[in-house]
């Protein structure tokens, strides 16, 4: 995957994103048949996770973290899913507050540094099977999924064997103005935008007075959402400590797991100049960096193409740790 190299007749970093997003083929067979169990969580909240069953009890645990308004319906993690099927292997997608097609109840949703969250869904599952437990986040699933995995450091491999985080923002505030600059801030905030907007009416309705929701509706750029609803709501003083504190970046040398950071150079929502250099990791981390790839594109074959490079890449890299 490192060498990984689009399609010619894919060129470029969004039409490298889009398309796959949009208008790749399904992964052949029937969807996957989910069995969801809903958690209780601390603090009286819930969270949705969707659990694919493998026939072998033995066999190794996939848990993927989706991204930002991602779900287990996603394409990405219907591709994992199918790749987890072909491998013989379980796979599980615990789903951020709110992403699972019913709102939660706390005056909370989600955010890219909620590693807390992430170590008492991976804790949970780890006390259910002594499989190993392979964990992959994608977009902010797996900046967040980085940060566990930081925090946790020597104590991270009682519980997962290895992570990957695939396009993961680690540097979030370069990832933050990317997207609200030019093309990005008129096709991709906009999209995000639209249905967290949503999500956010429907948050201030169960718990009227929560956030400004006139100044909220007004909001045209993620950092003005954050600023309004992310970082308030969740225990940060303004975007700019959000960012900072929610970036994984600045702690890579703390991992003491394997750790795959899979970032195509061309990403829209990722500059190039934010990912991490070899001097700035520790020894646990692998960097692929692929110039071409878009934002969890990787699409690959004749047109019209698919995705399943990037699960098999992962699932590849984790069968040799």
């Amino acid at each position: 995957m490192h060498l990984y190299r689009a399609p010619r007749w894919l060129p470029g970093g969004h039409l490298q994103t889009i398309w796959p997003a949009l208008f790749s083929r399904p992964a052949p067979g029937t969807p996957p048949a989910y069995r969801r169990e809903r958690w209780d969580t601390p603090d009286g909240d819930f969270v949705d996770v969707d659990f694919v069953d493998a026939a072998d009890p033995a066999a190794p645990l996939l848990v993927l973290f989706h991204g930002l308004e991602g779900s287990s319906r996603s394409p990405y993690a219907l591709a994992f899913a199918h790749r987890a099927a072909l491998l013989g292997w379980a796979y599980a997608v615990p789903h951020f507050r709110g992403c699972s097609g019913e709102l939660n109840l706390a005056p909370r949703a989600y955010h890219s540094g909620d590693f807390e969250e992430i170590g008492w869904v991976l804790a949970r599952l780890r006390a259910r099977r002594r499989n190993p437990l392979l964990a992959v986040g994608v977009s902010l699933g797996g900046n967040a999924l980085l940060r566990w995995a930081e925090e946790a450091g020597d104590s991270a491999a009682a519980t997962a064997r290895a992570v990957a985080a695939v396009c993961a923002p680690v540097d979030l505030a370069a990832g933050g103005h990317a997207i609200g600059r030019g093309f990005n801030r008129q096709v991709y905030t906009r999209m995000f935008l639209r249905t967290m907007k949503s999500k956010a009416l429907l948050k201030w309705r169960q718990h009227p007075g929560l956030f400004d929701r006139e100044r909220l509706l007004g909001a045209r750029t993620l950092y003005e959402f954050d600023n309004l609803f992310t970082a308030p709501l969740h225990g940060f003083r303004d975007t700019d400590d959000y960012w900072s504190r929610a970036s994984a970046k600045p702690h890579l040398r703390r991992i003491r797991i394997p750790a795959l950071l899979l970032n195509a150079r061309n990403d829209p929502f990722v500059p190039a100049r934010s990912l991490p250099a070899a001097q700035e990791v520790g020894r646990s981390v692998t960097l692929w960096q692929p110039v071409h790839g878009g934002h969890v594109g990787f699409a690959r074959g004749r047109f019209p193409g698919h995705g399943q490079t990037l699960p098999e890449a992962v699932t590849d890299w984790f069968a040799l740790r």
